[in-house]
């Protein structure tokens, strides 16, 4: 190996470094859901809000004051659970998916439900549905966590057991660790989102934590 391969070896290396330790380790803002795990995010098209799915249904909060906005229940085919949520175009309406698949449509403006959702061509299709591991031979026990991958430049950020979030780099290695000493669940494994200049992780005491990333 030449003394130019070494140096550009060097200089990823210290690249992902870098990157790795531009999230903050301290979170800059915490929005608590309720008691139930988080398990799944998504930011309202305004970035006022944040739609937080959980091991009990989902819930909407203002990110600014943290006030809870609204509670949706899910309870399809015995589940709970929701897995993925997310907005519509305009932010008005939002959709909960658990386990099996089935989806829920509720109205961001009043928290009430929508009864028919033909109507919605934005949520995704049973077809995309099921390409997330969503489908109605699940168990409502199983887990199927969608957020456990973002990138930050080179760096991979992952989730890993326990709740502990994972900065990895070409090469494989861990490079550094986020951990949560008041996670109980070994199997719960954080939902990431990568919002501006924010990362965001769900924790499965409720907690939604904001990273500053510089």
């Amino acid at each position: 190996m030449n003394l130019r391969t070494l140096l550009l070896a060097a200089t990823a290396t210290w690249i992902q470094l870098v990157a790795a330790q531009s999230v903050a380790e301290t979170p800059s803002r915490t929005i608590k859901t309720g008691k139930a795990a988080v398990t799944a995010l998504a930011i309202a098209p305004k970035n006022d809000r944040v739609l937080v799915g959980t091991s009990n249904g989902a819930v909407l909060h203002e990110i600014e004051s943290g006030k809870k906005l609204y509670a949706f229940a899910y309870g399809e085919d015995g589940a709970t659970a929701v897995y993925h949520v997310g907005f519509n175009e305009n932010g008005e309406f939002v959709v909960l998916i658990g386990p099996s698949g089935k989806r829920t449509v509720w109205s961001a403006a009043n928290g009430q439900q929508e009864k028919v959702i033909t109507p919605h061509r934005w949520i995704p299709d049973p077809r995309a549905v099921k390409a997330m591991g969503l489908e109605m031979s699940n168990s409502s026990f199983d887990r199927f966590y969608q957020q456990k991958e973002v990138r930050i430049g080179d760096v991979l950020v992952r989730s890993a057991k326990k709740g502990v979030v994972e900065f990895v780099g070409s090469d494989g290695k861990v490079m550094r660790t986020l951990s949560f000493p008041e996670n109980k669940d070994q199997h719960h494994q954080a939902p990431l989102l990568l919002w501006e200049d924010q990362l965001l992780v769900g924790t499965d005491d409720g907690r939604v934590l904001f990273y500053p990333v510089r």
